[in-house]
């Protein structure tokens, strides 16, 4: 992949982009076979790869430069804003909302915030884009004081982009580098984004997580629901499930299915899907997943776990060593944490290893791990 803006040295987020993508994909599946080398694995499937380019669903834009000719994209090391409309992990469909919003700006009189002088209203706008069409635009202003000419101004905005199914602002207060804050306002009577992955309904509400990769994630997710089917289980937990991903695709009429996720705004999501598919036997709560799995005296054949970067820790491990689940399905953005709940899972064989390449170019990735309770049947 191309990159001008990397050739110049103006944005170094795709640290790899200098590595051939063959060589990517090998260093990424040597770390992971060294991070697992303590424990025996079963069967290692070849990584699934990714488009190198035009990947990503989801645009997080700093707004930095003037009303009049404000600048989407991000703040460099050294105080200067870099225009990163042209990225190429973007898809071509973001280019034409881009080139409204910079008008759109000047127009509803929404003032880039200015780090330096703690001035101004607009901080970041994010842009998501189902792959069914449709988009997400948030606007995260320091207050509310611009509220009213945002909305005063829309229409036109609306009018451009009808592709915008959902719009709303975030409130972010603190003078702090953090996305967004706790207060979002909608500014469309719909605030759900449409998505569907292997003919798997699902939903992306403001406040929640969604995969940015939207081509590797339907692939992580069918290859879950494949795993999964092979396995003579009935009943299971998905832990940190999100919207709902991994539950939905894996559930079946018969499968008695919890999924657990704190975010509230994401479980809403996953009560939506599950409904619309008909799964009676399938619920979701907005609850911590770790506490509600240790409060419980008995667990499913199968517990899935979807943790955060941090992994599932040393509480939850324990738990499920001691309840002893026959299989364990571990999916994780960060495989150094995984091989460390692996490790404290001894009384698990891991059957089956697969890495995703979810965000080509950097070092990070994907990785789906099948654990079976040793002298069970993998």
């Amino acid at each position: 992949m191309h990159c001008a803006l990397y050739d110049a040295g103006r944005c170094r987020s795709c640290q790899w982009l200098e590595k051939p993508y063959p060589q990517q994909l090998n260093d990424k599946q040597s770390l992971l076979e060294q991070l697992l080398a303590e424990k025996p694995v079963g069967e290692w499937l070849p990584p699934v790869q990714s488009a190198q380019q035009g990947f990503r669903n989801k645009a997080k834009m700093v707004v930095s430069g003037s009303v009049e000719r404000p600048i989407l994209g991000m703040v460099a090391r050294d105080g200067e804003p870099v225009d990163l409309c042209a990225c190429p992990l973007y898809p071509d469909s973001f280019s034409a909302v881009f080139a409204q919003l910079k008008p759109f700006i000047a127009r509803a009189g929404l003032t880039p915030y200015n780090v330096a002088r703690k001035r101004g209203e607009l901080k970041f706008l994010l842009l998501t884009e189902s792959t069914q069409g449709g988009m997400m635009l948030r606007f995260v202003l320091r207050s509310t004081s611009k509220l009213q000419q945002l909305r005063d101004a829309l229409p036109w905005l609306q009018q451009q982009l009808p592709q915008l199914k959902v719009i709303s602002a975030n409130i972010q207060p603190v003078h702090m580098a953090i996305l967004e804050g706790d207060e979002e306002i909608a500014l469309t009577p719909d605030q759900a984004l449409a998505e569907r992955f292997n003919q798997v309904p699902l939903y992306i509400r403001p406040q929640s997580f969604f995969q940015t990769n939207p081509q590797v994630a339907a692939d992580l997710y069918s290859t879950a629901r494949d795993w999964v089917a092979q396995l003579p289980v009935s009943s299971m937990w998905d832990l940190f499930c999100g919207v709902g991903g991994f539950g939905l695709h894996c559930a079946t009429p018969e499968m008695q299915l919890t999924g657990i996720e704190i975010n509230a705004e994401a479980i809403t999501c996953a009560q939506q899907s599950a409904q619309q598919l008909g799964l009676e036997k399938v619920s979701f709560a907005a609850l911590d997943s770790t506490q509600f799995a240790t409060s419980r005296e008995a667990v499913p054949q199968l517990v899935l776990v979807n943790p955060p970067r941090r992994g599932i820790g040393a509480e939850l491990c324990a738990y499920l060593s001691e309840m002893a689940p026959d299989y364990l399905l571990y999916s994780s953005c960060n495989p150094s944490s995984m091989a460390q709940d692996i490790a404290r899972l001894a009384d698990y064989d891991v059957s089956r290893v697969q890495l995703f390449d979810m965000f080509p170019h950097t070092a990070h990735f994907e990785v789906l791990c099948l654990l079976s309770k040793k002298g069970g049947t993998a």
